[in-house]
C-alpha cells in the first residue's frame, strides 16, 4: 500500500511537471492558470501544493527538469569532439544553441532568472558548474590550460555560455545574436589555453 501511494505521488508529480511544462511554454509563468493545469491532468490545487509548494516550486521543477535536459543533450554533443577541451567548448555552444528553442527562451531563460532569480544558485546549473570544474581540474592538470583556480575558470566559462544563452533569448533578433556570441564565447575561452590550438 505504501508502494502504491508513493507511485501515484510520483505519477501526480509528473503529470504536474509535463503540464506545467506546456502551460508555462504557451502562456508564459504569470499567465498560466493553475486551476485551468491541475484540472487538465485530473487533479487539484491540493496536489500541486503537496507537491511543489506553490506555483514558484513548479516552476522551479520545471526548470530543473528542462536545464538538466539542456546539460545532457550538450554532454552528448560534447562526447563526440575531438579532446576534453573541444567537448568542452561544443558544450558550451551546443548550450548556447539552446536558447533559440521557444520552450528554453521562455521557461528557462527568461520566466526562470525572473522568479527563481540567479541561474547560477539553481541546482541544476550548480550540478553543470561542478562536472566543468572537475573537467578544469582535469585540463589545468595535463598542463593544456593555464594553471588557473579551476573553480574560478569553471565559473566565468558556465557564466559565459549562460549569459550569452541569457541575451539570445531576450533579443528581438535571436539569429542574429546566435553566431556573435558564440563567437566571443569562444574567443573568451581561449583566453584559458596555454597556447593556441
Amino acid at each position: 500500500m505504501v508502494k502504491r501511494r508513493l507511485e501515484t505521488m510520483e505519477e501526480n508529480r509528473a503529470k504536474l511537471i509535463a503540464a506545467a511544462r506546456k502551460a508555462f511554454a504557451e502562456k508564459g509563468y504569470s499567465a498560466a492558470s493553475m486551476d485551468e493545469l491541475t484540472a487538465s491532468v485530473g487533479l487539484t490545487r491540493g496536489a500541486l501544493y503537496h507537491n511543489f509548494g506553490d506555483k514558484r516550486g513548479l516552476l522551479a521543477a520545471v526548470v530543473d527538469q528542462i536545464d538538466s535536459e539542456m546539460a545532457l543533450r550538450a554532454q552528448e554533443i560534447g562526447s563526440q569532439a575531438g579532446n576534453d577541451w573541444q567537448g568542452m567548448l561544443a558544450e558550451g555552444v551546443a548550450y548556447i544553441e539552446m536558447a533559440l528553442n521557444p520552450e528554453v527562451q521562455r521557461i528557462v531563460l527568461l520566466d526562470g532568472p525572473a522568479v527563481l532569480g540567479d541561474p547560477s544558485k539553481w541546482p541544476s546549473q550548480s550540478r553543470c558548474l561542478q562536472v566543468t570544474e572537475q573537467a578544469m581540474e582535469r585540463l589545468i592538470g595535463e598542463g593544456l590550460l593555464k594553471p588557473l583556480d579551476a573553480e574560478a575558470s569553471a565559473r566565468l566559462l558556465s557564466g559565459a555560455a549562460l549569459n550569452a544563452a541569457l541575451w539570445i533569448a531576450a533579443s528581438d533578433d535571436p539569429q542574429g545574436v546566435l553566431p556573435k556570441a558564440i563567437d566571443a564565447f569562444l574567443a573568451l575561452a581561449s583566453g584559458l589555453l596555454t597556447t593556441s590550438e
